[in-house]
């Protein structure tokens, strides 16, 4: 609901059989069912750990390839358009080079179905692989990407026909490809395999990081059809990501308490406490301040919540209140509006935001008990994301200046402009680590207009020095809008939260 864009809605709130029967019901976790497909050796298995929320898939089989395919395979039955995702790697060097790990989306279970798969090699080769018909020869379209050795990310996606491959090594970007005219049904089976290329062994691989997304209808009206919303943290240092809580509506921009006990979000205009040990919510008493924004920040003490609040006095208009973390009568800040909120100084004394004044987005500050504001910035085109350093010396914020959205820094007068990033992505909230060496910030794509931060888009959320550097990759995300819009990271500068998305079709 951010900035820019949330003012747009104030105003509305059969081929060869199988030979091994489907394997028992076990805990699968985001998968319906597994099963060995074709002619397998040794049954294959798949062990799930809840708590990290990963996979051990094992799997004989002689080859996924000609006419027929043997290998094993966790699903779930799927219709319409998704995206499957993961991180993986095999376990051990393994005997052959061309076992196989991957997604593969197919109409049944049979060894000679229809198929199309992303398939990673043992010896680092990326294919999209397809069968046309049943019976019919394999094809395949290679990545130019090689992933020997590789802890790789593997995406498949269906969008309305078209499948989309999507493959990089963990921390760089994605390179994709597409195919077109493999027609299978609606309703098919997608998931998780593993294939030996060698039937007198099993190979094993591990997936992390799995998400099975329904992305956004493709006529979704944005700021009025929303989708599912999965709170996720992600550990810094592994990689590994974990959902924690998940909701039918949408929720937004989590940031941390300073006990590390809980997440603080926004959902439908209010703010909500997410309880990290018993995954409870209870709603803040903001008292009259009902129709927040996403635009919410804690005090570097933790005691006071500075929030942004469609004033009905002011038109509607976003304006930037404080009140207790624990709740109580919010307090207004800032006399003009729209002003969407973002940074509070570590000395407590300052609050940093964005304010629409004559038509032009800048950044400005303001004491935390009211007063005047003071303009930062007065470059053309939009400022926002204003957020200070744990030390206090710099203002770091995105700018879309340059012709694409990039970070910048300034000092706390608003001197000494600097542009921190310049790549080919639009990258916006800049978020600085606990420590103060880092800085972790969401990448939309480069077809994504600069000045805006879309909902339901294939985003990044990058790391890298906060004095610049190359950006690494920690997350691949199906998200966008609300994502990562307010400071983030935990306490202890180890773990960030963030709010994935996906259609639901239950709260969970």
């Amino acid at each position: 609901m951010r900035c820019l864009s949330f003012r747009r809605i104030v105003a509305h709130w059969m081929g060869i059989a199988m030979t091994v029967p489907i394997l028992g019901a076990q805990t699968l976790g985001a998968f319906d069912s597994q099963a060995d497909v074709g002619s397998t050796r040794h049954p294959g298995t798949t062990s799930y750990d809840s708590q990290r929320q990963q996979y051990v898939i094992a799997g004989s089989g002689q080859n996924m390839w000609n006419d027929r395919d043997d290998f094993h395979f966790v699903w779930k039955r799927m219709t319409g358009n998704f995206i499957l995702s993961t991180r993986a790697h095999f376990i051990g060097k393994g005997v052959e080079a061309h076992r196989k790990i991957g997604w593969t989306i197919r109409p049944s279970l049979d060894a000679n179905s229809p198929h199309v798969t992303a398939a990673l090699h043992g010896d680092g080769l990326a294919s999209l692989q397809f069968r046309r018909a049943a019976g019919a020869m394999t094809e395949e379209n290679k990545s130019a990407d090689s992933l020997p050795d590789a802890d790789a990310v593997i995406q498949l996606e269906r969008r309305d026909g078209v499948y989309l491959m999507s493959v990089a090594r963990f921390g760089d970007t994605l390179a994709t490809q597409q195919l077109t005219g493999v027609r299978l049904p609606d309703t098919v089976y997608a998931g998780l395999f593993v294939c030996a290329h060698n039937d007198s062994v099993v190979e094993r691989g591990t997936f992390s990081n799995v998400r099975i997304t329904t992305p956004a209808k493709s006529d979704f009206v944005p700021y009025r059809d929303y989708i599912g919303s999965n709170l996720e943290i992600l550990d810094v240092a592994s990689g590994n990501r974990t959902i924690v809580h998940r909701y039918r509506g949408s929720f937004q921009a989590p940031n941390w308490t300073l006990d590390g006990k809980a997440l603080i979000y926004a959902q439908e205009g209010r703010l909500y406490r997410f309880d990290l040990a018993s995954r409870t919510t209870t709603v803040i008493n903001t008292g009259f301040a009902t129709r927040n924004n996403n635009d919410h920040v804690l005090s570097f003490d933790g005691r006071m919540l500075a929030i942004s609040n469609h004033a009905p006095e002011d038109s509607g208009a976003s304006i930037v209140y404080t009140v207790p973390t624990a709740g109580g009568t919010p307090k207004r800040i800032t006399a003009k509006g729209p002003s969407y909120l973002h940074g509070w100084s570590p000395d407590g004394r300052w609050l940093v935001y964005v304010g629409q004044r004559h038509d032009e987005f800048d950044i400005y500050k303001i004491p935390a008990t009211g007063g005047a504001e003071i303009r930062l910035t007065s470059a053309p085109g939009l400022d926002d994301g204003p957020e200070y350093t744990p030390n206090g010396r710099y203002i770091y914020f995105n700018s879309a200046r340059s012709g694409r959205m990039q970070i910048w820094r300034m000092r706390p007068d608003g001197s000494g402009q600097e542009q921190i990033t310049n790549d080919s992505f639009n990258n916006w909230f800049p978020h600085i680590s606990p420590d103060g060496k880092s800085m972790v910030f969401i990448s939309f794509p480069p077809e994504v207009p600069a000045d805006d931060h879309p909902f339901y888009k294939h985003v990044l959320l990058r790391l890298m020095p906060v004095n610049g550097g190359r950006p690494r990759v920690i997350a691949y995300v199906y998200g966008g809008q609300g994502t990562i819009n307010v400071p983030s990271w935990s306490p202890d500068g180890r773990r960030l939260a963030f709010v994935s998305n996906s259609a639901l079709t239950e709260e969970k």
